[in-house]
């Protein structure tokens, strides 16, 4: 396809302006490490939330989710459980505040609050740093398939390169040039130019979805979907099957569901709760979701910021979802269908934008979706390289290094970073592929110990490092020897391979050290298995009270839920016009919403109220010895 004039100057320009502002604002992330990967956090609450969203607005997931609302209709909402898709909720409840109260740079620096600096603690630190490099390679990897396939349907020029030495196909070569253009305003500005671009990249990509959502409302009348959809494609229910019969309108449809292995989605459902409770505890991976925790301004701060990423996320986001997959549906399915050959169902988004979009829309989505994927990209460079050099490089091997030193250090390992990551994403199959490896297998394997490290008081750096090094080869080896299973399926083999070693090198090795127990309960104060603990703290701090707030926690998460879900099928009943359906979901959005500010919001805390008391005396102190 050859773009316009208008859309290629649309694309070029902003790609300029995002460049020019990255640059722009990086002298202000030259001073320390804290300035260059959390903003000096100083950022305010909602420009780091609006930031988080835009990183998770990534054109490879954009595509994926097109693919599968085409397939499996309203039904597909629930597969970004997979993830799961609501960690955010379980963050904004309680984890956002129990991680904020560390004050520290990175996950991996965090750690030293739970384990210490015992051989245990320094065990723990270091493989968490390796799953942290790992997981950020194969975000990488994963957007530089992604992107790949969209640019090469849209741009005209032919960049394959094809000797006999190499076969490099051109997309490839765009997504690698892509990447390499984020990079220079990432490496050289850190966080604040991350999240200043990001602004501008939600922005643009918000007005994107709001243009595609109404063409899509302008041009398809609701009886022409009815003519092009297996019965139970509208509906978001379901029973024990699938029970969506493509084979007499797309037969390539039902093959995919088929080689899915979706059929009996109820196992699949409670498989992906199972995970995603689980998952949702553990924490965020330690990448760019909690990098934008460590940079708030306080906890109360942090559990805001994970509130509003859903608020602001998801209804512009499916808006362009539901636009473009009922576009699909109805003008390129006979197309889809005359041709009679397998499709890549994940090209399904550049295919309709490529078809459908008029000359001057065309433009702002493509810089939209481009400017997702670079969102998304800069956010997990800028996440990665802090722990390369803030928790190995400044702590073991060069420490004593000037703050200017340790940002030149992280520009270089930004750089290379990027580099091993697309040369892990030359050999990635397809998006579905690198997905389902990361939510179900690397998930597998990191989730057993991040749980643990919350809920019991026995747990400890060898059993951290032994249950992460078991999960992570875990993660590895399995699906390659269970091929022929779903990958989804093999993440509780991966889990209790990986509880088994975490529960058993804690039990053969000594607790931790009691101070650090106990300065942790006291700060964090989790809810969990923490008796022993609490009895000392209690000797310590008689003012001292456990965290008794499991099953209100419990019950705001599930609300949560409900209303993240609420959020997600508004603008798909908006699209497909099911105006009552809207108004239910409307009204659920607005309950919800009431429940939460009661139940949650005005129960918000930075510290334990004995801690916070404690503080306020202390400060009192001073300042009658500053009078007197």
């Amino acid at each position: 396809m050859n773009l316009s004039f208008l859309d290629l100057s649309i694309i070029v320009g902003y790609l300029g302006l995002t460049v020019f502002l990255g640059w722009w604002i990086s002298r202000k992330a030259t001073k320390n490490l804290n300035t260059y990967f959390l903003g000096g956090n100083k950022i305010p609450w909602y420009l780091l939330g609006i930031s988080n969203a835009s990183g998770m607005f990534d054109i490879t997931g954009t595509m994926w989710m097109v693919s599968i609302a085409f397939i499996y209709g309203l039904k597909s909402v629930w597969l970004p459980w997979l993830w799961p898709v609501w960690n955010q909720v379980f963050l904004m409840i309680f984890l956002a505040v129990w991680l904020r109260r560390s004050n520290v740079m990175t996950g991996a620096e965090w750690l030293k609050t739970r384990f210490g600096n015992g051989p245990g603690g320094k065990m723990s630190h270091i493989i968490v740093v390796v799953f942290a490099v790992i997981s950020v390679v194969g975000f990488i990897a994963y957007g530089f398939e992604g992107i790949g396939k969209f640019a090469e349907t849209f741009f005209p020029w032919d960049l394959g390169i094809h000797t006999d030495l190499v076969n490099i196909p051109s997309k490839h070569v765009y997504a690698s040039l892509i990447m390499l253009i984020t990079t220079l305003y990432v490496i050289k500005g850190g966080m604040y130019s991350v999240v200043i671009t990001e602004l501008l990249q939600f922005t643009i990509m918000t007005l994107a979805c709001l243009a595609v959502g109404a063409i899509a409302i302008y041009k398809i009348d609701p009886n022409q979907l009815n003519t092009v959809i297996p019965e139970g494609w509208k509906d978001v229910f379901f029973g024990w099957t699938l029970d969506l019969d493509w084979a007499n309108i797309l037969p390539q449809v039902q093959n995919k569901i088929n080689e899915d292995g979706y059929q009996w989605f109820s196992i699949l459902m409670m498989m992906m709760v199972f995970k995603g409770v689980l998952v949702s505890i553990a924490g965020p991976v330690p990448g760019y979701d909690m990098q934008r925790i460590l940079a708030t301004e306080s906890p109360k701060d942090a559990a805001k910021m994970s509130g509003i990423v859903s608020l602001v996320l998801f209804i512009p986001r499916y808006l362009m979802i539901a636009g473009l997959t009922v576009l699909a549906l109805i003008y390129l399915l006979p197309e889809f269908r005359a041709s009679g050959a397998e499709l890549d169902f994940e090209t399904i988004l550049p295919y309709t934008l490529n078809n459908l979009i008029p000359v001057g829309v065309k433009g702002l989505l493509l810089a939209g979706l481009v400017s997702a994927f670079m969102s998304t990209f800069a956010a997990s460079v800028n996440a990665g390289p802090a722990y390369i050099v803030n928790d190995i490089y400044k702590k073991y091997l060069q420490p004593g290094k000037s703050p200017k030193e340790y940002v030149t250090m992280s520009r270089w390992v930004s750089l290379i970073i990027v580099l091993v990551g697309i040369t892990c994403g030359l050999f990635v199959e397809s998006i579905d592929s690198v997905l389902k490896w990361i939510v179900a297998a690397l998930f597998g394997g990191y989730t057993a110990a991040n749980l643990l490290k919350w809920v019991w008081w026995r747990f400890n750096g060898h059993g951290y490092f032994w249950g992460m090094l078991t999960g992570l080869f875990a993660s590895l080896i399995i699906p390659s020897l269970l091929p022929d299973v779903a990958t989804l399926y093999l993440f509780p083999i991966i889990f209790f391979i990986s509880l088994a070693a975490s529960v058993i090198s804690s039990l053969l090795t000594p607790p931790d050290d009691e101070k650090v127990l106990v300065k942790f309960y006291e700060t964090v104060r989790p809810w969990g298995f923490w008796g022993p603990v609490y009895k000392k703290l209690k000797l310590r701090n008689p003012e001292a009270q456990a965290n008794n707030d499991f099953l209100v926690d419990m019950f705001n998460c599930a609300t949560g839920i409900v209303w993240q879900m609420s959020l997600i099928l508004f603008p798909i009943y908006l699209v497909i016009r099911e105006y009552m359906y809207m108004t239910v979901a409307f009204a659920a959005i607005v309950a919800t919403t009431v429940i939460l500010k009661k139940s949650w919001y005005d129960r918000l805390e930075d510290y334990p109220k004995d801690i916070t008391a404690q503080r306020e005396k202390k400060s009192k102190e001073i300042e009658k010895r500053e009078v007197a």
